[in-house]
């Protein structure tokens, strides 16, 4: 099972730098870098509404869910 975090897609469609998430957000640059690269072990409900306002989409395309063992 794998987890794809979709933030830098969404940042390229709405033209929007990781900085500029951050402050909409409300969260440290660092916790923002650490979510992107796929390196958080979880994220809060209200850190995922955050970044679903100001990037104006659904959690589906910020989370992907891939089985590693479908062939």
């Amino acid at each position: 099972m794998t987890i794809i975090i979709n933030i830098d897609v969404m940042l390229a469609k709405r033209k929007m730098s990781v900085t500029e998430l951050s402050k909409r957000v409300g969260i440290t640059m660092a916790n923002l870098s650490i979510l992107k690269n796929g390196k958080a072990k979880a994220v809060r409900f209200s850190t995922l509404e955050g970044i679903c306002k100001a990037l104006e989409c659904q959690p589906g395309y910020i989370v992907e869910y891939r089985d590693d063992d479908k062939k």
